[in-house]
């Protein structure tokens, strides 16, 4: 901790101005200090008087040891942006928080194996079944969870990541002082309680208004070496995050959904300009260039397989083949073998690789 964390702490109860007129006046001064006891802003590039003016005015009103009381008497932890530990990731996005606040265990969570997961809020049961699905493949391994705890999406991917013995980091639009949804009271005290961290820019005292959710997604994104859309409309918040990977330089990654559903326009929009088509945990893990023990599963533990696929799963065993090899070992019709080559690629078991060769994924 460092000995100037109530200079930021206490320009960041400022609610009228925000993480990136603090970074001005950090850059320009170089001291946090000498930044909140300014009272001469004329030379900084862009800064009207007016603002200036305002700045000053509030300020003046602030006490920085009776902030940092405040925090401190609510239990909540905190880094600065000049902290050691502020999360590197976090730090190297356009606009990084001046505070993260934040309540649990963050040394928990391995920042450097960090997955953001997206989507509607509104989510079909169809998709949850495959975020399910794909995190399910992701257990007892040290990549975590990162999430908006909003209901939907945000909130299957906490419950799979817990369900897992993975860690996760919620990351909320509002000060510790609101819980919202409040739906998710007690999934934030799971999280806070044994698997992970629920983080927040915004002062305890902030509200979740409706401008702070996209501000939040920065967050989400910026924690995250790459981002998972699991569904998501074409006006979505969920496409907001995507773009903000993309400009963050990480990699994007998409569910694909049924095209019956509105829901899932965003994703084939995502996918058409390039985005990673996700289908099992294997291509997550290929896309980000994650190395990890995945728990290999028993003929016995997977989905429904009927005798015919459990040849095509046992003749995968070894090695990929092609569907002409595949023809070999199994002696199915090519129709048979195209059908139950699709249906187990959809059960998330087998992958096509290099064309037409198929190798196994769980």
């Amino acid at each position: 901790m460092i000995q100037n964390s109530k200079y930021w702490l206490a320009l960041s109860s400022i609610e009228e101005i925000d993480s990136n007129f603090i970074q001005r006046l950090f850059n320009y001064y170089g001291d946090i200090e000498k930044a909140f006891n300014s009272n001469d802003l004329s030379l900084i590039d862009g800064l009207s008087a007016k603002k200036a003016e305002k700045f000053f005015r509030l300020r003046d009103k602030i006490d920085p040891d009776r902030i940092l009381a405040e925090v401190e008497n609510r239990g909540i932890n905190y880094f600065v942006y000049e902290d050691d530990n502020y999360p590197q990731m976090l730090k190297n996005i356009y606009n990084p928080p001046s505070v993260l606040y934040y309540k649990g265990d963050i040394s928990r969570c391995n920042l450097n194996k960090t997955l953001a997961v997206v989507g509607s809020r509104k989510a079909s049961s169809y998709a949850k079944d495959a975020l399910s699905k794909i995190i399910g493949e992701l257990n007892n391994t040290d990549i975590c969870i990162v999430s908006g705890l909003a209901s939907g999406i945000d909130t299957t991917a906490h419950i799979c990541a817990i369900e897992n013995n993975l860690t996760t980091i919620g990351v909320i639009a509002s000060g510790f002082d609101y819980t919202y949804p409040a739906s998710n009271k007690e999934l934030y005290k799971r999280i806070e309680n044994n698997y992970g961290a629920v983080v927040t820019e915004y002062y305890p005292t902030f509200e979740p208004l409706k401008f702070r959710f996209p501000q939040r997604n920065r967050v989400v994104s910026g924690l995250s070496y790459g981002t998972l859309v699991a569904e998501a409309s074409l006006k979505s918040g969920a496409l907001i995050t995507s773009n903000l990977t993309l400009e963050q330089g990480r990699e994007l990654m998409c569910i694909p959904g049924l095209i019956t559903n509105p829901n899932t326009q965003g994703i084939y929009k995502l996918l058409k300009n390039g985005a990673t088509l996700v289908t099992c945990a294997d291509d997550i893990l290929e896309a980000l260039g994650w190395e990890v023990k995945l728990e290999q599963k028993s003929l016995f533990d997977l989905p429904e397989l009927n005798d015919d696929e459990k040849i095509i799963f046992e003749a995968l065993s070894v090695e990929e083949k092609n569907v002409d090899e595949l023809q070999l070992f199994t002696r199915l019709s090519i129709e048979n073998l195209l059908m139950y080559l699709t249906t187990m690629e959809l059960k998330g078991i087998i992958k096509q690789v290099d064309g037409d060769r198929y190798k196994r994924v769980v």
